[in-house]
């Protein structure tokens, strides 16, 4: 089944001492980034600038908006990010050449809702696993005034922004798609981190079950020891994420029939998305797998001893409880 193509545009504002943390990131100056396991730095070569910044994001926002004249406040918004990215087959075999197409094309957007000499900088990351771009300007209106919420606007000015993004983009990309606003789900947006995290931990527990599998009354107790080894980071890991699914309103299920039931509607989500590529249906389809593999987490979980089981929750304890007493 051919994954849907999705355009992504989403807008941060910043006030103050945040701005030099954004463009660190954006202008790759430190040499770890802990926050990010994403960034590959031995790739940061690659990146690219559409706009160049001639000085640094706080320095060149203060003298926008010290040249308009503008009256400032300590919480007045100093400075947006636009986030331009897509989804990540999207991107899959093409050249370096038709990636800064397709940023260029989506850059020429942005400049036809805002003022070009506001813009900070446009710089394109390679060096993470999605192509993506950052987008700086100073938020001021067409009378120079400083309002970051005359431009951006509220939930339904946003949800235009994201109508009109596509429109542009589709002309020149007629597969990409427009995905339903955040605004009109009932649910949180589960970040994109949390299906990192899931996958992550898929793949720990099928090693714990290999490792399970392959026990007998031969290498019993050498297997069991090797299970409590690989289980000191895996429980406390799968009890954060029953927290983080609890956060963001993913709905669990207990009994035997329910989850047949999940499996059922992932089917149907599947048909769906065949169909009709809509946004409300991607997002239920990913929330539901999600769900899905969560469950197959705790039937993992099921089958460890239970003094093993017991015997890592006390471990996890323990070393939180050193933590918080250093």
């Amino acid at each position: 089944m051919a994954k849907a193509q999705y355009v992504i545009l989403r807008f941060s504002k910043y006030k103050g001492p945040e701005i030099g943390r954004i463009e660190a990131h954006d202008e790759r100056t430190k040499e770890k980034y802990a926050s990010n396991p994403d960034v590959d730095t031995s790739r940061s070569a690659l990146n690219f600038h559409l706009i160049q910044p001639e000085h640094s994001y706080r320095e060149e926002a203060e003298r926008q908006i010290a040249e308009a004249g503008c009256r400032v406040r300590s919480d007045s918004v100093r400075l947006v990010e636009v986030l331009i990215a897509g989804t990540p087959s999207f991107f899959k075999d093409k050249t370096q050449e038709q990636i800064k197409e397709y940023f260029e094309h989506a850059l020429e957007f942005l400049k036809q809702k805002q003022r070009a000499e506001t813009f900070v900088s446009a710089v394109v990351h390679l060096d993470e696993k999605t192509p993506h771009m950052h987008v700086t300007f100073v938020p001021l209106t067409e009378d120079n005034r400083l309002s970051a919420k005359e431009i951006i606007g509220n939930k339904a000015k946003l949800s235009q922004w994201q109508s009109d993004y596509w429109k542009h983009m589709v002309g020149k990309y007629p597969d990409l798609e427009r995905g339903e606003s955040a605004d009109k789900t009932d649910r949180k947006h589960v970040p994109p981190r949390v299906f990192k995290e899931m996958t992550h931990l898929a793949k720990q527990s099928r090693k714990i079950e290999a490792v399970m599998d392959d026990a007998n009354v031969f290498n019993a107790k050498g297997k069991l020891q090797e299970v409590e080894a690989l289980l000191e980071r895996f429980i406390p890991s799968v009890e954060r994420m029953q927290t983080q699914l609890d956060q963001y309103k993913v709905a669990f299920t207990d009994t035997t029939t329910e989850n047949a039931s999940l499996k059922k509607e992932i089917a149907e989500l599947q048909s769906k998305l065949d169909t009709a590529k809509r946004g409300s249906v991607q997002k239920k389809l990913d929330d539901a797998q999600l769900l899905n593999d969560y469950r197959e987490l705790r039937r993992i979980v099921e089958r460890i001893p239970p003094e093993i089981l017991e015997r890592a929750k006390r471990q996890e304890h323990s070393a939180a409880v050193s933590r918080c007493t250093r």
